[in-house]
């Protein structure tokens, strides 16, 4: 095997950790997450940062070389992840903290925040032992995508490369786009057909430039399958349901109210197939975990031997690129996190016992190094943006819920500290996938793990609060579970423990579900996109195969040229990432003016339908013109 050699050798001093550095991350961190919780909170989908970070830091401090000096690489480096340990404590919320809103509980930013803060640290400590194998060791077998690919674009930017235009390209057209329809409501977001013959089908796109970068990002392939459950539910389901039910004359389980015949097709989808796609999403997680298995064994048993190995001694050297931060560091901060969860009340939930902080602390310790290692694991070989983290959290869930039921602990508060102890574990597990790629970045470029080790905690604790403050912010401004901000995510999580400690689900739509992902495992399509097809609106991933079908086109048209083809990929991933984050900038000020101000209500233009619904599309398709050309380019 070839001896690795860094892009910047051992023997070589630079700045790295510097305070520009840091605080760039920091901000970096703050504006990408914050985007990130948005469009989490809207399709139950989350993207990696760790590749427009890097290209956003290499901008920024060319930018302000007049005012800041000349910057390193390893600068570089840092900022990109702080930045990015910062924008994973997103995902962790949004899977979980907005379901405490659903059952009423109203959670304080110091609860939430505080919630962020103990998982990300975890998730960083859980890390450190394992760095030297799944990424010094297994560095041959794996590849860590993202961290890969931020690590080229560092190198060259550093030789000379400039990639940055398209990222700040898309930041600022999903920023006017969204402005134009959520400030100033130009014209409409949602645009819907209904289908001739079958009943009550309807197929919608949600114009969303976030969503069509979404899709660019994902390729065609999940993408389609993705869009392949949207269409069973909306095209299929739907009017099934209609079919042999519009005849009833009493409401059907678990609808109390209305005929099915008065429903419409959103309130057939709420009332009956988001059951069926909890289900299926819960299956998928499930079977997912299940597979890993092996993984998770044998990551388990190798982060045993290390932290022995580490323990004694046995590894310690002196050179500047395996410079580790100590194994005390990770013992002491494991154990203050503990503490925290067992002597604060309010940590798992509205004043919670102090045996269930206890048995808390226990189930967070076991499940958040089982997932942490699984992660890593996970996102070695097919990166974050495929990371089954919402498997790992239902799991959590799962377990959880059985040791309170067990106990006969079934009352809100301890369907809280349930919810809690998965927010935690969720967080770990979030921030240790972005971090394994940021550690694979360094690898290669020859940073030092002790310092980005020590970013990655600075990251994790400043930023905390301020993703908490945007996820409450948001919720205030458009309520968890409304169309505008459905939570998709934390509502499956919601159904799963109520499932387990009521036992008032209604089983048989949920075992329909569990169903249809079995059968789509049993032909070999992965089955997580397509449950979470099932699970979220049809329009919502519409825009999402848009996007991969423009990638996929593109790529087809280069024909043999690799590097045309690698060219227009990366191009587009950009220019798509730019969108998302301009999206998500822009809907958390848009919920910030609305939280002070009330909504915002337009100009009082109105198109005459189906006009407004022809221009949001010609909009739209003019958008995706755009990221052809970019990507071209």
């Amino acid at each position: 095997m070839l001896e690795h050699k860094p892009y910047i050798p051992a023997e070589t001093e630079l700045h790295d950790f510097t305070l520009k550095a840091v605080i760039a991350g920091v901000l970096f961190g703050i504006i990408f997450g914050s985007a990130n919780a948005y469009l989490g909170l809207r399709v139950g989908l989350t993207i990696s940062t760790a590749i427009p970070l890097a290209v956003v830091s290499v901008a920024m401090f060319r930018l302000l070389r007049p005012l800041l000096g000349p910057s390193t690489i390893l600068e570089h480096n840092i900022a990109q992840t702080t930045g990015s340990a910062s924008s994973s404590l997103a995902s962790g919320i949004i899977f979980t903290v907005p379901a405490l809103f659903l059952w009423g509980f109203d959670p304080t930013l110091l609860q939430i925040g505080t919630l962020a803060m103990l998982g990300g640290i975890l998730g960083v400590l859980f890390m450190i032992p394992l760095r030297r194998f799944l990424i010094v060791k297994e560095h041959q077998n794996l590849p860590y995508p993202e961290g890969t690919a931020s690590a080229q674009v560092l190198i060259a930017a550093d030789a000379g490369g400039a990639k940055a235009r398209n990222v700040f390209l898309g930041l600022g057209i999903g920023a006017f786009y969204k402005a134009l329809t959520g400030f100033l409501h130009l014209w409409t977001e949602n645009i819907s057909i209904k289908l001739p013959v079958l009943r009550k089908a309807e197929i919608g796109l949600e114009a969303s430039p976030a969503l069509l970068g979404v899709g660019y990002i994902l390729g065609y392939r999940i993408s389609a399958i993705m869009v392949a459950g949207g269409l069973l539910s909306w095209v299929g389901i739907i009017p099934l349901i209609d079919l042999f039910g519009s005849g009833l004359s009493s409401p059907m389980f678990p609808e109390t109210e209305l005929l099915i015949r008065n429903m419409e097709p959103q309130e057939l989808w709420t009332r009956y197939i988001r059951y069926i796609g909890a289900g299926a999403v819960a299956c998928a997680g499930i079977i997912t975990v299940f597979k890993s298995i092996p993984t998770m064994f044998s990551s388990l048993k190798i982060g045993l031997h290390e932290l022995k190995e580490r323990s004694s001694a046995q590894v310690a050297t002196k050179i500047r690129t395996d410079r580790e931060l100590p194994i005390t560091v990770v013992l002491i901060g494991a154990g203050l996190v503990s503490l925290v969860i067992m002597l604060t009340p309010h940590v798992l939930g509205v004043s919670s016992t102090f045996i269930i902080r206890i048995l808390g602390a226990i189930c967070i310790a076991l499940f958040a190094f089982m997932f942490v290692t699984v992660s890593s694991r996970i996102v070695g070989l097919v990166g974050v943006s495929s990371n089954p983290t919402s498997g790992m959290t239902i799991v959590t869930l799962l377990g959880t819920s059985l040791i309170f039921y067990a106990l006969g602990w079934t009352d809100n508060m301890s369907k809280a500290a349930v919810l809690t102890i998965g927010t935690v574990v969720c967080v770990a597990a979030s921030i240790a996938g972005d971090i394994s790629q940021d550690l694979k970045c360094g690898y290669l470029i020859g940073a030092t793990p002790k310092k980005q080790q020590t970013a990655e905690l600075i990251g994790a604790v400043t930023s905390a609060f301020f993703i908490a403050g945007a996820v409450w912010l948001l919720g205030r401004a458009y309520t968890f579970g409304s169309v505008d901000l459905p939570a998709p995510q934390a509502t499956l999580m919601k159904t799963v423990i109520e499932g387990v400690l009521q036992a008032d689900l209604p089983w048989g739509l949920v075992l329909t579900g569990a169903a249809i992902a079995g059968v789509a495992e049993l032909l070999g399509t992965p089955s997580l996109p397509f449950a979470v097809g099932i699970y979220l609106p049809l329009s919502a991933m519409t825009p999402v195969f848009v996007g991969g079908c423009l990638r996929y086109f593109l790529e087809k048209n280069a024909g043999t040229d690799e590097e045309k083809k690698g060219s227009r990929k990366e191009q587009g991933i950009l220019l798509g990432s730019g969108l998302i984050a301009g999206e998500g900038i822009m809907g958390v000020f848009i919920a910030a003016y609305a939280f002070f101000a009330g909504k915002p209500r337009g100009i009082g233009l109105e198109w005459p339908e189906p006009l407004g619904q022809f221009v949001s599309l010609g909009v739209f398709a003019l958008l995706g013109w755009v990221l052809v050309r970019k990507s071209i380019k």
